[in-house]
């Protein structure tokens, strides 16, 4: 059987001189890895249904239902998408919006969505104040008004703490101290905890709650049940899973996300729940 093609095998936005250019991706046709690759467009990745985890710079970004990652023109990234997931893709043209010259997720409006939506079937020969044209920049204008949402993961360049983030990503069920961590790193406990801090923002701890909420919302957007992502982050009961994603992000993960299909878009993130590492929050 044929190895799946990859998403990044489907166009060239690049090629195309239109302002904002969408395309619509079911990856029940692709494979799930998108391998390391960069445009000169910017490009906006909303989910739609599952969820995509994205690797750019030195953060990984968790893409649930209903938000978007916003990556710059001209930064190398790459993609894993869940098994059930169906993508709008958004490749803007550079200065044709008000968007950030960095990575960030975007909380996407109803509207958005289904501007994206509508863009994804309009000819590539779009004619000048054409009524697709006028879409495309009503998208663009409501697009730079989206609130800034923190699905990110501070992982830095550093080999020792990409060495962690690596083997925590695979295996986030181990519960390794920052102690066995430092040992397998060859440092002092106190010099990794420095380091931690300094590439991350964040302490080990902290860190790694971070990833598990990351790797919770990817699982749980995949269709995942409680008790699975539970075993899966290496938790001791269901109970002690829900108890710490109620008090990062202020609900159960039943809550969580009923609440995000009821509202007409994501709700603010309880303030600190998913911070921004070292390498985004001065921007």
């Amino acid at each position: 059987m044929p190895a799946p093609r990859s998403a990044v095998s489907v166009f060239d936005p690049d090629l195309d001189d239109r302002p904002a250019v969408a395309r619509l991706l079911d990856f029940a046709e692709y494979g799930a890895e998108v391998p390391v690759h960069v445009h000169r467009r910017g490009q906006l990745i909303l989910a739609l249904h599952g969820a995509v985890t994205c690797t750019a710079g030195d953060d990984i970004w968790i893409v649930p239902p209903d938000c978007g990652v916003w990556i710059p023109g001209g930064m190398p990234h790459s993609a894993r998408a869940t098994a059930n997931a169906r993508l709008s893709y958004l490749f803007v043209e550079p200065g044709a919006a008000s968007l950030p010259d960095f990575c960030c997720t975007l909380s996407i409006s109803p509207l958005v969505r289904e501007l994206v939506n509508r863009l994804s079937g309009e000819a590539s020969d779009l004619i000048p104040d054409s009524h697709a044209a006028r879409l495309a920049r009503v998208t663009l204008d409501e697009l730079a008004a989206m609130p800034r949402e923190h699905f990110n993961l501070p992982i830095s360049s550093d080999p020792k703490i990409r060495t962690i983030a690596d083997a925590l990503t695979i295996e986030p069920s181990d519960r390794s101290t920052l102690a066995d961590w430092a040992k397998r790193v060859a440092m002092s406990e106190r010099s990794l905890a420095r380091l931690m801090v300094r590439e991350t923002g964040l302490t080990f701890g902290r860190w790694r709650q971070q990833l598990h909420l990351v790797v919770a919302l990817r699982e749980l957007a995949n269709g995942a049940g409680v008790q699975t992502v539970a075993d899966t982050l290496g938790y001791e009961s269901v109970n002690a899973f829900i108890t710490m994603f109620k008090k990062a992000l202020g609900s159960t993960p039943a809550q969580y996300f009923a609440q995000r299909s009821a509202k007409p878009s994501l709700s603010r993130i309880k303030t600190g729940a998913i911070g921004v590492g070292a390498g985004t929050h001065n921007r």
